[in-house]
């Protein structure tokens, strides 16, 4: 039997006494590798190759420590599900740890390919230029489709360059995804008409790898270029099989049920679903709805568009998406934080506009063009 040599190191953050850290580690090692006691496999090459090593322990406070632990690349397929159980699986039920960086071997993210349009792509599909882009939701929950693709035509004709489906609509009875969807799209491309601008709709897809495919397959009947997707809540090798099979298509990541994994946020939004395919990572902005720290954000949106080459190939950047109770009187802050490359995403604020919807999201894009333009 040969193995590769190739290692994947991952990096935790591990609440432990001192005393007991370097055994602490050396169970993370087996925990997430081999599973059983060195001495009870009997293959030396198994040992040698497939047990997880402890690489270095880093002591960061009097009880937490960074722990390097190095993984055969060999039990890590470039499969999406794989990859997170071998990474995280067995010791995301130890509550004292958590999974905050990954170092891959040369050729293991290229497997993967990242996102297939990223942020360049974006900018092309929408005529944006390199200035920040602009996006708004359709909610809230219980609205018909009628009136979710009137709110779509109205943020449209105000210039957006996304509209997107709140990440909670999926196939209700009040709004089903195959009348939603034509309605919503209808309204946006009679706005496209009208303005001569861009917009993108994004309809939220959700349910089993099945569903998920047929409700591309309408979003392509309709000829639309992006979707959202919750790659945590649809599951992460359902998201690859989408992305593969719709290179054409934009995706939009959404954070929901991230915040349950105890991953570092700018490994999971950041790093890990652009490498899966993410072309913008949708993240809770600091001073919002959540609780994430102006220097967590900074984090995620460096992650999203960090120089990344594999061998020969450059990983695109993806677009960072920061959301969530975002208001139009912060756009100048906002810009002046993230700079060119993003997207703005305020959604209760212009839907709160009432009937002045249109001329909200016209004001939320001229500020942001007018940024773009200093």
């Amino acid at each position: 039997m040969t193995l590769s040599s190739a290692r994947i190191v991952a990096t935790y953050h591990v609440r432990c006494d001192a005393r007991a850290i370097a055994v602490r580690a050396e169970a993370l090692a087996i925990e997430q590798s081999i599973e059983l006691p060195r001495g009870a496999v009997r293959e030396g090459l198994i040992v040698a190759e497939i047990a997880g090593r402890v690489e270095e322990i880093t002591q960061t406070s009097p009880e937490m420590f960074m722990v390097q632990v190095s993984l055969a690349a060999s039990t890590m397929p470039p499969e999406a599900g794989q990859l997170m159980n071998i990474l995280f699986g067995n010791t995301s039920l130890h509550d004292d740890v958590a999974l905050v960086d990954v170092a891959f071997p040369e050729g293991y993210a290229r497997a993967f390919g990242g996102p297939r349009r990223g942020l360049a792509g974006l900018r092309t599909a929408v005529g944006a230029g390199d200035r920040p882009l602009t996006a708004s939701a359709l909610k809230p929950q219980g609205l018909g489709t009628a009136d979710l693709a009137q709110l779509a035509g109205a943020m449209a004709r105000g210039g957006l360059d996304i509209v997107k489906d709140d990440h909670g609509l999926a196939d209700q009875a009040y709004s089903p995804f195959a009348a939603r969807v034509p309605a919503c799209a209808a309204a946006v491309r009679q706005a496209n008409r009208d303005t001569g601008r861009h917009t993108l709709y994004a309809p939220s897809l959700s349910g089993d790898l099945d569903r998920l495919r047929a409700q591309m397959k309408l979003v392509r009947a309709e000829g639309l270029g992006a979707v959202l997707v919750a790659p945590m809540v649809i599951g992460l090798p359902a998201f690859t099989a989408l992305v593969a099979e719709t290179p054409d298509v934009v995706f939009l990541a959404h954070p929901s049920m991230a915040g349950a994994a105890r991953i570092a946020p700018e490994l999971l939004l950041g790093r890990l679903f652009r490498l899966l395919g993410a072309d913008a990572a949708i993240f809770p902005n600091y001073g919002g709805r959540f609780t994430y720290s102006i220097e967590t954000c900074r984090r995620i949106a460096g992650a999203a568009l960090a120089t990344w080459t594999d061998g020969s190939t450059d990983i695109r950047p993806a677009a960072p998406a920061p959301a969530g109770g975002m208001t139009l009187d912060r756009v100048p802050e906002l810009l002046d934080f993230y700079g060119r490359d993003a997207i703005l995403l305020i959604g209760g604020s212009l839907l709160a506009a009432g009937d002045g919807l249109t001329a909200a999201a016209a004001d939320f894009q001229r500020r942001v063009e007018r940024h773009g333009q200093a």
